[in-house]
């Protein structure tokens, strides 16, 4: 996928805003929380389970995302892996950070 497709999923998704941050990089929030960064090292970075943290990182093609691995974050080559892996990803990320959101916020922001 291009940066320019992984914008039109992400910003496809619910409750998502885009900002320009950290040299450049497209960063996708929900609810002001981050879930993806596209163009930060040459690939995305997304937040990750724990299970998926090491499924990517020992035996996919992600390694520790830069700055952010702490957190269970991984970074992929946009050109590393399959389209549909990569929207299934973005999509769980955008999930796992949803669902830290208040409920209150979820509710404002239409997320149930």
């Amino acid at each position: 996928m291009t940066q320019e497709e992984i914008e039109a999923f992400a910003m496809g998704l619910p409750a998502v805003t885009k900002v320009i941050q950290w040299g450049g990089s497209d960063v996708y929030k929900v609810g002001g929380k981050v879930f993806a960064i596209c163009g930060l090292s040459g690939g995305i970075s997304f937040k990750v389970t724990d299970i998926g943290f090491v499924v990517l990182t020992e035996d996919g093609p992600g390694r520790q995302a830069p700055y952010c691995a702490k957190g269970q974050w991984v970074n992929v080559e946009l050109d590393g892996a399959p389209a549909e892996d990569l929207k299934d990803w973005i999509r769980t990320a955008h999930s796992l950070i949803a669902a830290k959101l208040t409920k209150r916020l979820r509710a404002e922001l239409g997320l149930g």
